[in-house]
């Protein structure tokens, strides 16, 4: 079985002192490689050189909506001028995108839009953020015809509104929202999407699966996220572990891992 975290903030304090750890406990299990994404400019640095201190870690490059008013139109220029460059093992752009509940929307549309239009220019998967926001979501990327690929992350929403945003080239990241039980909208929209639009994710250290603190995930919880996921779905772990790794190298690309 080959498992892949699709989202995990994998640079973040919580996992100084323990990443060979942590990541060697998960092999055990079957991740085989995760995706680091980042945030703000202040930590692209960080985000980059986990990835490429491990094998089978890749990262993105992104403003989140919740640092825009952090960040100057030189920091959009950066991002631009260092995507272009084609850095090893960056794979997307993200993370990005809108969040009701954090900021203020009209100030992050520019970022969000600018962040689309790069990544659509230079071919590359788009990380998106959305929180309370998925129509709106949907309508920025229908309005900037964007026809690529772009991971849902951390989807909790309406299986119409997933069905939306797939049908805009979006995958749907499955995390530790589904292992409880009160979650009922988005796990009925998870046990009825498409297979082939799923991939797993923990977002760890936050989103944590049913039973572990809160701060503390880890992408070895992602085995706890399958073992939902086949509850919900009534399909063998084998089964879904296999296509949601294929959907996975369809979102980032073909032999990453």
């Amino acid at each position: 079985m080959k498992l892949v975290d699709a989202h995990c903030h994998f640079d973040f304090p919580r996992f100084d002192g323990c990443r060979a750890a942590e990541l060697e406990a998960a092999k055990q299990v079957g991740l085989i490689g995760l995706v680091i994404p980042g945030v703000k400019r202040q930590d692209w640095g960080r985000v980059r050189d986990t990835a490429l201190a491990h094998t089978g870690l890749y990262y993105c490059l992104g403003i989140h909506p919740w640092f825009v008013n952090e960040h100057s139109a030189e920091d959009l220029d950066r991002l631009s001028q260092t995507l272009r460059a084609r850095p090893e093992c960056c794979v997307a752009v993200g993370e990005c995108g809108l969040d009701r509940l954090r900021g203020n929307m009209n100030d992050q549309y520019p970022w969000f839009e600018a962040q689309i239009a790069l990544a659509s220019e230079l071919g590359l998967t788009l990380v998106i953020h959305s929180v309370r926001a998925h129509d709106e979501v949907h309508a920025t990327l229908r309005r900037m015809n964007w026809s690529g690929r772009a991971l849902l992350h951390g989807f909790s929403g309406s299986f119409q509104q997933a069905k939306k945003l797939i049908d805009q080239g979006g995958f749907i990241g499955v995390g530790g929202v589904i292992t409880h039980s009160r979650a009922s909208k988005t796990r009925d929209a998870i046990a009825r999407l498409p297979l082939e639009s799923l991939v797993l994710e923990t977002d760890a250290p936050d989103m944590a699966p049913k039973g572990i603190e809160a701060g503390s995930n880890s992408p070895l919880y992602l085995r706890r996220i399958l073992d939902s996921l086949c509850e919900i779905r009534g399909e063998p772990p084998d089964q879904l572990a296999g296509v949601l790794f294929e959907n996975t190298e369809r979102l980032y690309g073909k032999s990453l891992w």
